[in-house]
Formats: structure tokens, sequence, C-alpha cells
């Protein structure tokens, strides 16, 4: 069901204050609002909004669930529309098959077999996923991402697929952690991957209550749901 006039108007109001907060930030930190591109988080909210934010102009779209992922890029496929889909959650290996079928972005390899399984399944549908390696920055067993000091072991293994694509790293800050200190420990994971693959230059962190901290620290993608969904009762 397409959403009404006041849900697309809140919506759209939505989008354009999350992209003024994310240029102001940007200005802050001394750069162009251009190098800093909004993912706008759909989970837990109907395809019908990831419709009407991609008629208004957004193009990044991010989900963190498969189920709910491949219905909304389906339903959206139906419609005619073509967002470019992130997927930024937690990814098991026996999804890597469906993922690989609508994602451009995986926001979220964080292990050999991980990285095998989704160049395995991409190669078979003929396509090149853009890979991201989450990196977990505290060690922590209630986040995933690899480790700090496996992560040029990895940053190997994913460049060397034939249908992967390493483009950098991605990390949530660790909830104890001051996010300026994890982004700035996440920036010199960057710097890691580049030395493994220096076009894999895209930083994916901060969400809605730290993207200032993380576009400061060099931030390339930032992840928003909130700022642009609003509070309203999610979809069951």
């Amino acid at each position: 069901m397409a959403p009404d006039s006041a849900r697309r108007a809140q919506l759209r109001t939505g989008l354009a204050h999350a992209r003024d907060t994310v240029a102001a930030a940007c200005r802050e930190a001394g750069r162009e609002p251009a190098s800093v591109r909004l993912v706008v988080v759909t989970k837990n909210f109907p395809a019908a909004d990831a419709a009407a934010l991609v008629e208004a102009g957004q193009v990044d779209i991010g989900e963190n669930r498969d189920q709910e992922a491949a219905a909304k890029a389906a339903e959206l496929e139906g419609l005619g529309l073509e967002p470019v889909w992130h997927f930024v959650g937690q990814l098991q290996r026996n999804k890597a098959r469906s993922v690989a079928g609508y994602a451009h972005w995986v926001h979220s390899v964080d292990r050999p077999r991980l990285a095998d399984a989704l160049d395995a399944a991409a190669t078979a549908r003929g396509r090149t996923l853009n890979a991201l390696i989450q990196v977990n920055l505290d060690g922590g067993a209630s986040r995933g991402g690899v480790a700090v000091d496996e992560l040029t072991a990895l940053a190997e293994r994913v460049a060397a697929a034939d249908s992967l694509r390493l483009r950098g790293v991605m990390a949530v800050a660790p909830l104890d952690w001051d996010p300026a200190e994890a982004f700035a420990l996440l920036a010199e994971c960057s710097q890691t991957v580049r030395a493994v693959e220096p076009d894999a230059t895209e930083i994916s962190a901060g969400m809605s209550g730290d993207f200032a901290a993380a576009v400061a620290a060099g931030a390339t993608m930032v992840r928003l749901g909130r700022n642009v969904l609003g509070e309203r009762e999610a979809m069951a």
C-alpha cells in the first residue's frame, strides 16, 4: 500500500533535514558535503516508505535483514524503481546467495568463509558486489566484525575474490566508547586496508546518534534511519 500524502510529506521533510544535517557536519569538519553518501536505513519500515524515498530522489537504501531486504528489493523492482541497495547488517553465510541477488554493497563482510560464499554467489549470478570489511573495534562479542589484528588477512582474501570489489571498511562505535575515539581507530583500519587495495577508500561509519563524529573522522558513508523515517510504529 502506498503511503498517504501526509506520510510522503513527512518522509520528504525528514530526508531534507537529514541531508542538511549531514552537510552541516561536513562543513564543520572542513569537508565538501558531496564527499559523504547518505544511506537511509529502512529496516522495520514498509517497502512503500522506501519507494517514496526513492521517488523523492534518495539513491542509497540500506537494510540489515535479508528476508525483509529481499522482499523490498523485489517490490521496488516491480514498481520500476532501482535504488542502490546496501546490506548493512550481520550476515549468515547461508544468506549469501540471496543477498548477492539484489545488494550492490555489503557493509558487513567479517570473515573469510562469508567472503568466499558471497564471491561464489555473485559469480553464479554474474554480478560484482562492492564489499566493505566490518571491523570489531573493541573485540567485544556483542557485535560482528573482524578483529583489528586480523584485518589485513581478510582484506587480502576479499581483494583476491573474483566477484567482490574491496571498497573499504565499516564499523559500529562500541557503546561505551567515545565515538571520536572509535572512528579515529576505524580511520587507521582504513589505512590498513588501503595498503592492500589503494582504491578501498570508503569508510561506512556513523548512525543517528554519532554521525557528526564519524564525518569529522573521515567517514564517506553515514547510515541514518530515524532521522529520516521518524519514530512512528514500525512494521511487524
